[in-house]
């Protein structure tokens, strides 16, 4: 600075002709001691100076550069702003300071915070780190430095692990604790908003103990300090820095030191000694005396380093800005020449407004300020790497520029060195980046970036990474196996390639061939007594429709299309309506033949053949109707049905309207009962042809098949619906035509004798007889410095108190009795005018100032509380005003008299003991700052702002209302208590509304309370702003809203809120208006809920306040204000003429006001408790008790520091109110609930409907025991929230870009299941459960295997017992025929063999049916190698013995004693001997067992047996494999040889179709699922031994049972000798 003056003061161009001089001091870094220089600045240097126009102006600055931190620059600008002196700053980056309104006079050339923080957020968000630690310096730049990160990292999406505050003069043990905290920490990034002094701290403390390697992302203040580069703990660190400069001969100035001139400066000598470690004056004998041969060209300092010039071109730039503000001012340019005027007197005001307009260049950088006084953010990105030597050295790499367009400020320009040295960008996540497939759910508890990935549910698929929701696939798509594609679904419906298809096909076409077999013996038949006597017409019609019922089933196989799906149930429905009318025509007919046996009855006529077929076609023709209009309407049509089976598409018919198909399906039952019925009737009638007991048993059957329908086809999935309704079919056709027509055609075939006329006759004349025997039987649901006496002057005008007294001691108010101050525009001509208020009294304050009055008097008339001593008081109206306040707050620290002395024995009538006040939190903070560097304590009433509890910052500053943070958490406790999840938050743009409503928002957040939005306003914002918060109101979806503003404020925009027609709102009010009775005007309002300081009591102040005549309203301007306002009259005549002069009738008794309601004093007993608690610490200085009597000397001088001390101590109770300070001179927070009622008569009023106690124990402080009223009167708790609560078997998906309350409810997926409400995500199922439909309970899942009972098991176990048995009999064959040529001849024994072990292939599918079990596992399959080895080992044999008995044939060959009946014998069992080798070591090492598989179908357990070891089974499987391989070539090569008994041609054909059902097993055994596994292996067992014993031994029965002719020696002996 010192250079960049002299530098000036020797230019011709700036200035030319005035010498700057300066005056530069040291602050130590300390606010009080800012402050002092800022008032000893603001006032010059002289002891006694005067104002006249020929003073010198020596000791007037035009302008100060400094200070470098934002703490004390804040209270500096404070001060200083008051009297328009300019304040340029090098390194005070806070961001608050760019306010223009708290800080008019403030300037500087290093960027905002604001700026910085930003370009920090982008660089984190630009490497990928997500999860950073934060650390901050605990003072003004480093919390709203940090501040400011964090909402810039917010918005990048990065969360903040840890966020810890420190200063260097905090206890060890606070450095330690975040040391400690950074260790432990998972983060591997921690960004540093911190000052060098306290980083440097910091830094030692972390080099104590080894730590984890962190990557430290740093701040201005220290990143760029090369001596904080000693750190190596700290190589890799990056961060912004001011740009690097040059300032030509800086260097040369600063190494221009001499111990001579060093001797001269205190502050040089200090350097000299510490650099040199020497002295320069006379010390002690040990001490290293300097000896001039320092030479500081060679001294490795920060002072000599100029390699990096940052904050000292800042420092360079602040001194020509203000150096060019002062030569616009008095230089002017004429004819290419400057002129400046050195005698011409200048005001600070005057470099201020010149400032702002400053625009200039130097050294190449460019020097300007914009509104709010700052300049072009531009940074250089800096790395700290470690140099060849080893030492850590500062290196640029890029730069930040705020002026360029969004997205283009950041580049990088050079590679950067990590922590540890690293090349690669060190990873700082919480959690790892989820990968397609899978989707991000967050941890419980933990910020957006904490994590797990859970694979995306069955059906749902994520194709991007980190994606926080699986999306599930289009309708006919489904995921592949990684769950980040869809592919089409397989298509799936009943055809006629699948083995249920050809079953139930082959069922269909049995029957309807069976139905016309049987009509064929009918009509062969038909002359013959039993098919005349049962109605023969109606029996063929009979027979004709269940052929048709049996191939309608046919229609329902295969690809449903448009045509097949109306034809399926139509023609079932005819077919079957036209089969239950000839039943019923034929029991009617039963039943009138009957009838007709009796004498004289001719009932038959009435329903002869032609009514007989008229009732079967009106009955059909009803159901030929119901079809049509079922067609006609809502015809069945072909669908793709993708909700049974996520993973496949079942086609099939939907029924179109299942009202039609249910008539049809109903038409059929009505029909089958009637029927039903009937034939039960006819039961017992003794006709010997009587066809009514078979129809009872063939409709039981009927009825009993398509009522067990019903629920099987409502519940059967996809295709096996329509395999029920096929089998409900048959099994009802095949019922009927086996009750009805078996037995007939068992007669007609087997008993001939009983189809006679005569047997019918003889049966119908028994009948008659009982006819007449029984006719006759029947008749009845926060110096004195000991100075020379000096006289003092005032500057500027004094400003009269409100009220005032004298005393003994004087207690000062300050108190916000108007609500605006007048603005004037200054032209900086003519000396401005003093601060004046405007806008009506507010009557509330003015109560507040009088009931201060009411105390101080109380106090003077007591005999126990300063007996003897009277106080008195200087109340002053701030105005609401910052400017106001801090005036007020001087004059009440200096006194009032024009002069005055510090001696003895000077006057303290002008010394204020302490001071009650202000209202607000923000002239509050203003006061607190300058009268606390005083001592003087200040008690407010009124400031609630949380900021203010700290006791570094305001020491001296006590309030008797409790602190906002204290109504912060009652207000996050009460919404949420309510339920309210979604709100809307205004605030007062304040010290008291910004700082309440970001305690409330923090405490909010811990509460899960989510904010649509937080916006602020102020009374003297333009009414656009106003107007814009309103419409904010207006448009949100949050019912209710949190306002944390002052009562004017919001006044202003109630008023904005009333002008149009809003929905209603649920406010929720600070103490600072809701509890105020002039808003309770406001019927927007109505239902308002908040917290209020307790109502008290106040004996007499109601009678001291309405104590007010004209006569003494007109001593004092306020009262005469208020008096005039109240009454809309004059006091005195003057030229207004809308307001009559006051007759004297003026009752204030009857004035319906805020200043006379005394109904609910609540701030009203802060002021009173607030006057008694500096009375009793006043009365502890200078009164002592002795004997029960208490003496007081007012004579006696007190300091206002004594005062101080004892408010900390104090604790008095007063009209049952207990009074105390904690250590941060805070009271016990206690608060009343508070509710707007309406009255009956339609106004709002102030009700008490609970409270709320900090002092008792987590979770009782809060209690409500009254009922409320909600908006609209409404009594019912209104809702607001963004999202409705998610019910159980459903989550919360978080919507994209909103708050966490903003969410959608999902389903759970298939599997899973919430059991609770706003679940977060659904969790699986345990293994062996399943969901129920709501998904919110688990249920075992069904156990699925291959059954007995199932039809697929009872096929297929009819099959094997059928081969068995096919097997046994054929064995029958030929045993009974083994001396039979063909029998001997083909080898006899291994036939019989070969028949045993097929016999045993048969019954071992037998053990692959029922619920697997561990022998039943075992059993299997070893069974099955073992006989099928059997089985194989006799083939092969027998094929050996075709080849030999081949070559036997040949002369001289004795090839057959080579392989005897003996070495077949050896071969069977060798080759068997070996499997069963094989199956034991499989059984022995790792055998099969029952498991139940899981993973095949998700709702069911598929019970299956597990291989045990898959190798020992292909061993198994390949052996049986290899011999049927061996025995197919013999087999070839045998097939030829001209033998008529030679089975090699019939072996070939079997092991053609052994092997070739064994080869397309493989594929179909690991392909198929569950207990289809099972099927398929059986079914290969089935089908390969059906080939062996029908290729081999079905020819030879054929020829033994029907050929026995060729079964004979000589047809042998012809063939062998041909």
């Amino acid at each position: 600075m010192v250079f960049a003056i002299e530098e000036i003061n020797q230019s011709t161009e700036l200035l030319p002709g005035i010498k700057l001089g300066y005056q530069i001091h040291d602050s130590c870094a300390s606010v009080p001691l800012t402050m002092l220089v800022a008032f000893q600045l603001s006032n010059g240097l002289e002891p006694v100076f005067y104002t006249g126009n020929n003073c010198s102006q020596s000791g007037v600055v035009m302008a100060i550069v400094g200070e470098s931190g934002s703490t004390p620059s804040i209270s500096m600008a404070r001060i200083i702003g008051s009297f328009n002196i300019p304040q340029v700053s090098h390194f005070a980056t806070c961001a608050c300071l760019s306010d223009k309104q708290q800080f008019p006079s403030f300037f500087r050339t290093i960027p905002s915070d604001q700026f910085q923080s930003d370009a920090l957020a982008k660089l984190i968000k630009h490497f990928g780190w997500t999860w950073i630690g934060a650390v901050r310096s605990d003072s003004d730049y480093g919390n709203n430095g940090m501040a400011s990160f964090l909402d810039a990292a917010q918005k990048e999406g990065i969360c903040v692990e840890y966020s810890e505050s420190f200063h260097r003069t905090h206890p060890p043990s606070r450095i330690q604790r975040v040391a400690d905290i950074i260790r432990r920490s998972t983060a591997v990034v921690v960004l540093a908003f911190v000052a060098s002094g306290d980083m440097k701290i910091l830094l030692k403390e972390l080099s104590r103990k080894p730590s984890p390697p962190r990557q430290w992302i740093g701040s201005e203040a220290w990143v760029t300090n090369p001596d904080m580069l000693s750190f190596s703990i700290c190589a890799g660190a990056i961060g912004f820095g001011i740009q690097q400069s040059v300032i030509p001969g800086l260097r040369e100035f600063l190494l221009d030191l001499s111990p001579t001139k060093v001797a001269a400066s205190p502050l040089l000598t200090e350097f000299w000694e510490d650099a040199f470690s020497c002295r320069l004056g006379k010390g002690a004998k040990d001490e290293n005396m300097c000896n001039g041969t320092e030479n500081i060209e060679t001294l490795q300092d920060l002072y000599t380093d100029t390699s990096q010039l940052r904050i000292t071109n800042m420092v360079y730039k602040a001194v020509y800005a203000i150096a060019h503000a002062i030569h616009n001012v008095v230089c002017q340019d004429t004819n290419a020449k400057t002129l400046c005027d050195k005698f011409t007197r200048i005001e600070s005001k005057q470099v201020l407004s010149q400032l702002k307009k400053v625009n200039f260049s130097k050294n190449g950088y460019d020097v300007s300020f914009d509104a709010n006084g700052d300049p072009v953010a531009r940074y250089e990105l800096v790395n700290w790497q470690k140099s060849e030597s080893g030492s850590i050295e500062m290196v640029s790499v890029g730069h930040y520029d705020g002026s360029l367009p969004e997205g283009q400020e950041f580049l990088i320009n050079r590679n950067l060195t990590w922590v540890n040295g690293d090349t690669r960008v060190p990873v700082s996540v919480c959690s790892d980046s989820c990968p397609p497939g899978t989707r991000k759910v967050l941890q419980k508890g933990k910020p957006i970036c904490c994590y797990d990935c859970i694979p995306c549910p069955e059906g749902e698929i994520s194709n991007d990474t980190d994606s926080p929701d699986c999306f599930p696939c289009p309708e006919e798509l489904w995921p592949n196996a990684q769950r980040d594609t869809c592919f089409p679904k397989p298509v799936e419906f009943l055809s006629f390639d699948e083995v249920l298809g050809i079953i139930l096909a082959a069922f269909s076409v049995a029957g309807a061939c069976l139905a016309i077999i049987t009509a064929a013996i009918f009509f062969r038949h038909r002359a013959s007594p039993i098919v005349r006597a049962n109605n023969s017409e109606l029996s063929f019609l009979l027979l004709f429709s269940l052929t048709l019922c049996f191939l309608c089933s046919l229609t329902f196989i295969g690809t449903p299309s448009d045509w097949s799906c109306m034809l399926r149930h139509t023609a079932f429905g005819i077919t079957f309506v036209l089969c239950i009318s000839c039943v019923l025509g034929k029991t009617i007919v039963v039943l009138l033949a009957f009838k007709a046996t009796l004498p004289g009855n001719n009932v038959m006529k009435w329903f002869g053949p032609l009514q007989q077929k008229m009732t079967v076609l009106s009955f059909t023709f009803i159901q030929v109707l119901i079809c049509a209009i079922w067609l006609g309407l809502s015809p069945p049509f072909p669908i793709k049905n993708l909700s049974i089976h996520k993973e496949r598409i079942i086609l099939e018919c939907a029924l179109g309207s299942a009202i039609g198909f249910w008539v049809v399906l109903g038409y059929i039952g009505l029909l089958a009962i009637f029927c039903f019925v009937l034939a039960v009737l006819a039961r017992k009638l003794p006709d010997n042809f009587n066809e009514a007991k078979l129809i009872t048993f063939s409709m039981l059957i009927f009825c009993a098949v398509w009522i067990t329908f019903i629920p099987a086809y409502v519940s059967s999935p996809g295709k096996f619906t329509v395999a029920v309704e096929i089998f409900a079919i048959l099994a009802s056709s095949f019922g009927l035509i086996v009750c009805i027509f078996a037995p007939k055609c068992f007669i007609i075939l087997f008993k001939p004798e009983k189809n006679t006329k005569k047997h019918l006759m003889n049966k119908l004349n028994s009948a008659l007889k009982q006819r007449v025997e029984l006719t006759e039987e029947r008749t009845g649901a926060g110096v004195s410095t000991e100075a020379l006496y000096v006289n003092c002057k005032l500057l500027g005008t004094t400003r009269l108190p409100a009220f005032s007294m004298d005393g003994d001691y004087a207690i000062g108010g300050v108190f916000s009795i108007h609500t605006y101050m007048h603005t004037v525009k200054n032209d900086y001509t003519t000396e401005p005018e003093p601060l004046k208020c405007t806008g009506r009294i507010e009557s509330r304050e003015l109560r507040f100032s009088r009931a201060m009055v009411f105390a101080i008097e109380e106090i003077n008339n007591s005999t126990e509380l300063l007996p003897g001593i009277k106080l008195g008081y200087q109340i002053h109206d701030s105005c609401a005003s910052v400017p106001l306040t801090m005036h007020v707050a001087f004059q009440l620290s200096n006194g009032l008299e024009p002069v005055f002395y510090t001696g003895n024995n000077c006057s303290q009538s002008g010394v204020v003991m302490a001071i009650v006040g202000e209202s607000g939190s923000t002239p509050s903070i203003s006061m607190a700052r300058i009268i606390g560097s005083f001592n003087i304590p200040q008690v407010s009433h009124f400031a609630t702002c949380a900021c203010l509890s700290d006791k570094q910052q305001y020491p001296s500053f006590f309030r008797t209302i409790p602190s906002d943070q204290f109504q912060a958490d009652a207000l996050a406790k009460l919404v949420k208590h309510f339920g309210w999840t979604w709100i809307g938050a205004v605030r007062s743009d304040s010290d008291y509304g910004n700082n309440g409503m970001a305690s409330f928002l923090d405490a909010a957040q811990k509460e899960g309370i989510c904010v649509e939005y937080s916006v602020s306003f102020y009374r003297t914002h333009p009414h656009s702003k106003i107007q814009k918060v309103a419409d904010i109101i207006h448009r949100s979806t949050a019912m209710v809203v949190v306002a944390f503003a002052a009562s004017g404020d919001m006044r202003i925009l109630l008023k904005e809120l009333s002008l149009k027609r809003s929905p209603p709102r649920q406010w929720i009010g600070s103490e600072a208006w809701v509890t105020n009775p002039d808003m309770l005007r406001f019927s927007i309002c109505a239902g308002a809920i908040g917290f209020g300081i307790q109502q008290s009591v106040i004996p007499g102040l109601r009678e001291f306040l309405l104590d007010l005549s004209p006569t003494k309203v007109a001593a004092s301007p306020v009262l005469t204000e208020f008096w005039e306002d109240a009454f809309n009259c004059r006091l005195e005549k003057g030229p207004t003429m809308n307001k009559s002069v006051c007759d004297g009738t003026e009752d204030i008794q009857t004035l319906q006001d805020p200043y006379t309601d005394v109904s609910q004093l609540r701030i009203t007993n802060m002021v009173y408790k607030a006057v008694y608690a500096i009375a009793h610490a006043i009365h502890n200085a200078v009164c002592q008790d002795t004997n029960s009597t208490t003496h007081c000397d007012k004579y006696a001088k007190i300091e206002s520091k004594q005062v101080l001390t004892q408010l900390k101590k104090l604790q008095f109770s007063k009209n049952g109110y207990d009074v105390s300070f904690d250590a941060n001179g805070d009271p016990v927070a206690t608060y009343e609930l508070v509710n707007w009622k309406k009255s009956k008569s339609g106004s709002n009023q102030l009700v008490t409907v609970g409270r709320y106690d900090a002092s008792l124990p987590e979770g009782q402080e809060f209690l409500i025991n009254r009922n409320l009223t909600w908006v609209e009167g409404g009594t019912q708790v209104p809702v607001s929230v963004c999202s409705d609560s998610c019910p159980p078997g459903t989550r919360k998906v978080l919507q994209k870009g909103k708050p966490i309350c903003c969410y959608d409810c999902l389903p759970c997926p298939e599997g899973e299941i919430s059991n609770a409400t706003d679940s977060p995500d659904c969790f699986p199922c345990p293994k062996e459960f399943w969901p129920n439909e709501e998904r919110d309970t688990c249920f075992p899942k069904p156990v699925e295997f291959l059954s007995f009972d199932e039809v697929l098991g009872i096929i297929l176990a009819a099959f094997s017992v059928g081969g068995a048995c096919l097997a046994i009999i054929t064995a029958a064959v030929f045993f009974h025929h083994r001396t039979s040529p063909i029998v001997r001849a083909n080898n006899s024994e291994l036939s019989f063999l070969l028949l045993f072990s097929l016999t045993l292939c048969f019954l071992c599918s037998l053990t692959f049916i029922g619920a697997p079990s561990d022998w039943s596992c075992m059993l299997r399959h070893t069974a099955f190698g073992i006989t099928f080895v059997l089985c194989i080992s006799c083939v092969l044999g027998k094929t050996i013995v075709v080849l030999m008995a081949f070559r036997a044939t040949l002369p001289g060959s004795n090839v057959m004693k080579w392989f005897g009946p003996l070495q077949q014998r050896m071969t069977v069992v060798s080759f068997t001997f070996i499997q069963i080798l094989i199956c034991i070591m499989w059984l022995g090492l790792s055998p099969p067992f029952p498991i139940k598989n899981l993973t095949l179908y998700k709702e069911r357990i598929i019970l299956e047996c597990a291989l045990g070891s898959a190798a020992g089974f292909w061993v198994v499987l390949g052996y049986i494999g290899l011999l049927a391989v061996f025995c197919f070539v013999l087999a070839v090569l045998a097939r030829k040889l001209p033998d008529n008994f030679n089975e090699a041609k019939m072996i070939t054909f079997s092991m053609l179709i052994f092997c070739a059902v064994w080869i397309t097993f493989i594929p179909a055994y690991v392909s198929s699922p569950g207990k289809f596994t099972v099927a398929v292996e059986i079914f290969a067992i089935l089908a390969s031994s059906f080939g062996l014993i029908l290729c081999i031994f079905a020819p030879k029965c054929y020829i033994i049972l029907f050929k026995p002719e060729r079964n004979t020696k000589k047809h042998l002996m012809n063939k062998n000798k041909s």
